[in-house]
């Protein structure tokens, strides 16, 4: 994710902090300092938030750890300031397996919250009842009884059946178990959005929440973009590469130089160029951000040879076209290449993809395919 600063490795995982979420804490110590007009009233308020997003870092990774159980990478978990966001490679179609991978997440909290639960009871303190012990260990009692609830708290929110949340992906699973996976992510998102609509009316006129008009939005897109992803989904479903790829695109060669290949940047809308031998064998890929790197540091007349990645992925025109665009997404290329024993066949791309679904769609709807 852009504006994202990597804070450390956990379980093999990349975490990652938005630039955003240091705005948080500014503003948090801000507040806080406002109020207590002390240093250590705006520390301790700063405290409180990074050992929240410490215990959301743990939420995420269960999500991470169920999902590699079943086989699915995660690339990394980002923080930001609404929460955190585990990326995983995919989303499992089986049921079972979505609702184990969901509710990881909440059960994460529900476990936080009862080992806290028991210090506090071997302390002496009813959280419930809001009893704390005085002297020294006031602020430790004060502060755990607090961490009690944030995971309370976050385990029941978490669970609210507005998809794309994690209730929400229980819910699809559950209706998954009874109906096919496309109709089951259309009546989850439906849900999702009429939840969204609850937050934001709430938000504005009920309790005059920014954060909840914020969260409202954040739903209503996540649903909608969920379902589109289904519905593009089982329109590819079983749809080889070579249906898909693109067969019009320009090529260069290994002794070409970088103003060839800026002259194609200029003249179309290719920003990803193969490179192939003279005898049409793909031997690199020519990224735009390498061509415009290169440009600066060494100038028009070096050679592609020099400048091309070499290292790439690419697909074949029998695979399915969803299964490579895993790769293209995983990727940081704009175009996959699609090869048959080392001849480039075509390239795959998000837009033509998109434009195919569309089209598809289009003729499906009038009753022509």
């Amino acid at each position: 994710m852009k504006w994202s600063l990597r804070i450390g490795r956990l379980a093999g995982i990349d975490v990652y902090v938005h630039v955003t979420f240091l705005l948080l804490l500014a503003w948090v110590a801000l507040m806080d300092y406002r109020a207590t007009g002390s240093i250590a009233g705006a520390s301790s308020g700063v405290i409180l938030i990074l050992t929240v997003f410490a215990i959301v870092v743990l939420h995420e990774l269960g999500h991470a750890l169920a999902a590699r159980r079943y086989g699915i990478p995660t690339r990394d978990i980002t923080l930001l300031p609404i929460g955190g966001v585990a990326r995983l490679e995919r989303m499992p179609r089986e049921p079972v397996q979505e609702l184990a991978i969901a509710i990881a997440g909440p059960a994460v909290n529900v476990v936080l919250a009862v080992a806290i639960w028991l210090i506090l009871t071997v302390m002496g303190i009813d959280p419930l009842g809001g009893e704390f012990v005085t002297g020294d260990a006031l602020f430790a009692s004060v502060f755990m009884v607090r961490l009690f609830w944030v995971n309370v708290i976050l385990a029941l929110f978490n669970m609210i059946p507005a998809f794309p949340m994690d209730g929400g992906r229980v819910l699809r699973a559950l209706i998954a178990m009874r109906k096919p996976h496309g109709e089951a992510t259309e009546i989850a998102a439906r849900i999702g959005k009429f939840f969204a609509i609850v937050f934001g009316v709430a938000g504005l006129f009920a309790l005059d929440n920014p954060f909840l008009v914020f969260i409202a939005v954040f739903i209503w897109l996540g649903a909608s973009g969920e379902a589109s992803a289904e519905r593009q989904a089982v329109t590819l479903a079983g749809v080889p590469t070579s249906h898909v790829m693109i067969t019009s695109f320009r090529t260069l060669l290994p002794h070409d130089t970088l103003s060839a290949g800026m002259d194609y940047l200029l003249s179309g809308f290719q920003q990803d160029f193969p490179v192939v031998s003279e005898s049409g064998e793909l031997v690199g890929v020519l990224t735009r951000a390498s061509l415009v790197e290169a440009l600066r540091r060494s100038g028009p007349d070096t050679h592609v040879s020099s400048v091309m990645r070499q290292s790439f992925e690419t697909a074949s025109p029998a695979e399915p076209v969803d299964t490579a665009l895993s790769r293209l997404r995983a990727s940081d290329l704009r175009a996959l290449p699609v090869v048959e024993n080392h001849r480039l066949l075509g390239l795959l791309t998000m837009d033509n993809v998109g434009e195919w679904v569309m089209l598809q769609t289009a003729m499906a709807r009038t009753g022509r395919q």
